[in-house]
Protein backbone atom coordinates (compact mmCIF):
# COMPACT_ATOMS: atom_id res chain seq x y z
CA UNK A 1 0.00 0.00 0.00
CA UNK A 2 1.49 3.47 -0.84
CA UNK A 3 1.90 5.69 2.16
CA UNK A 4 -0.41 8.84 2.16
CA UNK A 5 1.14 12.44 2.17
CA UNK A 6 1.01 13.88 5.54
CA UNK A 7 -2.77 15.16 6.39
CA UNK A 8 -4.00 13.54 3.04
CA UNK A 9 -6.31 10.89 5.24
CA UNK A 10 -7.83 13.73 7.49
CA UNK A 11 -8.55 15.62 4.60
CA UNK A 12 -10.04 12.36 2.81
CA UNK A 13 -11.81 11.84 6.05
CA UNK A 14 -13.09 15.39 6.55
CA UNK A 15 -14.33 15.60 2.81
CA UNK A 16 -16.54 12.44 3.31
CA UNK A 17 -17.88 14.51 5.90
CA UNK A 18 -18.59 17.71 4.29
CA UNK A 19 -20.10 15.45 1.28
CA UNK A 20 -22.49 13.23 3.19
CA UNK A 21 -23.82 16.46 5.42
CA UNK A 22 -25.01 14.31 7.96
CA UNK A 23 -23.11 13.04 11.10
CA UNK A 24 -21.32 9.28 9.92
CA UNK A 25 -20.29 6.52 11.84
CA UNK A 26 -16.55 5.23 11.65
CA UNK A 27 -17.60 2.82 9.25
CA UNK A 28 -19.57 4.74 6.84
CA UNK A 29 -16.70 6.74 6.55
CA UNK A 30 -14.85 3.96 5.98
CA UNK A 31 -16.94 2.85 3.11
CA UNK A 32 -17.23 6.71 2.22
CA UNK A 33 -13.65 6.55 1.53
CA UNK A 34 -13.89 3.32 -0.90
CA UNK A 35 -10.27 2.04 0.63
CA UNK A 36 -9.51 -1.07 2.33
CA UNK A 37 -8.05 1.27 5.05
CA UNK A 38 -8.78 -0.72 8.30
CA UNK A 39 -11.99 0.50 10.19
CA UNK A 40 -9.19 1.00 13.60
CA UNK A 41 -7.14 3.23 11.22
CA UNK A 42 -10.54 5.67 10.53
CA UNK A 43 -11.40 5.72 14.00
CA UNK A 44 -8.17 6.51 14.78
CA UNK A 45 -8.00 9.97 11.98
CA UNK A 46 -11.67 10.42 13.75
CA UNK A 47 -10.50 10.33 17.19
CA UNK A 48 -7.52 12.80 16.08
CA UNK A 49 -9.54 15.42 14.03
CA UNK A 50 -11.92 15.12 17.47
CA UNK A 51 -9.16 16.50 19.64
CA UNK A 52 -7.83 19.23 16.94
CA UNK A 53 -11.40 20.53 16.99
CA UNK A 54 -11.97 19.80 13.71
CA UNK A 55 -14.86 17.35 14.18
CA UNK A 56 -17.73 16.44 16.81
CA UNK A 57 -18.41 12.76 18.39
CA UNK A 58 -21.97 12.16 19.38
CA UNK A 59 -23.41 9.01 20.81
CA UNK A 60 -25.27 7.28 18.10
CA UNK A 61 -26.26 3.64 18.69
CA UNK A 62 -23.64 1.92 20.62
CA UNK A 63 -20.82 4.21 18.99
CA UNK A 64 -20.62 7.25 18.21
CA UNK A 65 -21.20 9.57 14.44
CA UNK A 66 -18.79 12.55 13.64
CA UNK A 67 -19.42 15.56 11.99
CA UNK A 68 -17.60 18.02 10.79
CA UNK A 69 -17.23 21.44 12.76
CA UNK A 70 -15.79 23.55 9.96
CA UNK A 71 -16.44 23.64 6.44
CA UNK A 72 -13.74 23.67 3.86
CA UNK A 73 -12.95 27.03 3.74
CA UNK A 74 -12.80 27.68 7.22
CA UNK A 75 -10.49 25.01 7.33
CA UNK A 76 -8.18 26.75 5.10
CA UNK A 77 -7.89 30.02 6.50
CA UNK A 78 -7.06 27.84 10.15
CA UNK A 79 -4.11 26.04 8.49
CA UNK A 80 -2.92 29.23 6.86
CA UNK A 81 -3.12 30.96 10.17
CA UNK A 82 -1.39 28.17 11.95
CA UNK A 83 1.43 28.80 9.57
CA UNK A 84 1.62 32.07 10.12
CA UNK A 85 1.54 31.61 13.67
CA UNK A 86 4.46 29.10 13.52
CA UNK A 87 6.56 31.42 11.27
CA UNK A 88 9.47 33.73 12.82
CA UNK A 89 8.71 36.49 9.92
CA UNK A 90 5.39 36.81 9.67
CA UNK A 91 5.77 40.09 7.15
CA UNK A 92 7.84 37.73 5.12
CA UNK A 93 5.67 34.77 5.14
CA UNK A 94 2.99 36.85 3.88
CA UNK A 95 4.75 38.09 1.44
CA UNK A 96 6.07 34.55 -0.35
CA UNK A 97 2.50 33.98 0.07
CA UNK A 98 1.03 36.93 -2.15
CA UNK A 99 4.05 36.24 -4.52
CA UNK A 100 3.31 32.78 -5.14
CA UNK A 101 -0.33 33.51 -6.21
CA UNK A 102 -1.46 33.78 -9.78
CA UNK A 103 -2.37 37.01 -11.23
CA UNK A 104 -5.77 35.95 -11.01
CA UNK A 105 -5.83 35.27 -7.47
CA UNK A 106 -3.75 38.49 -6.77
CA UNK A 107 -6.38 40.03 -8.39
CA UNK A 108 -9.10 38.71 -6.38
CA UNK A 109 -7.21 39.43 -2.96
CA UNK A 110 -7.01 43.06 -3.68
CA UNK A 111 -10.64 43.38 -4.89
CA UNK A 112 -11.58 41.84 -1.66
CA UNK A 113 -9.18 44.10 0.42
CA UNK A 114 -10.68 46.91 -1.45
CA UNK A 115 -14.11 45.81 -0.62
CA UNK A 116 -13.41 45.21 3.02
CA UNK A 117 -12.17 48.75 3.40
CA UNK A 118 -15.06 50.60 2.04
CA UNK A 119 -17.39 52.49 4.91
CA UNK A 120 -20.57 51.08 5.47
Amino acid sequence: MTKRPDGALEHDILRALWAAGRPLKPAEVKDELGTELAYNSVATVLNRLQAKGLVRRTAADRGFAYEALLDESALAVRRIQDVLDAARDRDGALMSFIGGLSRRDRKALLRMLAEDDEPS
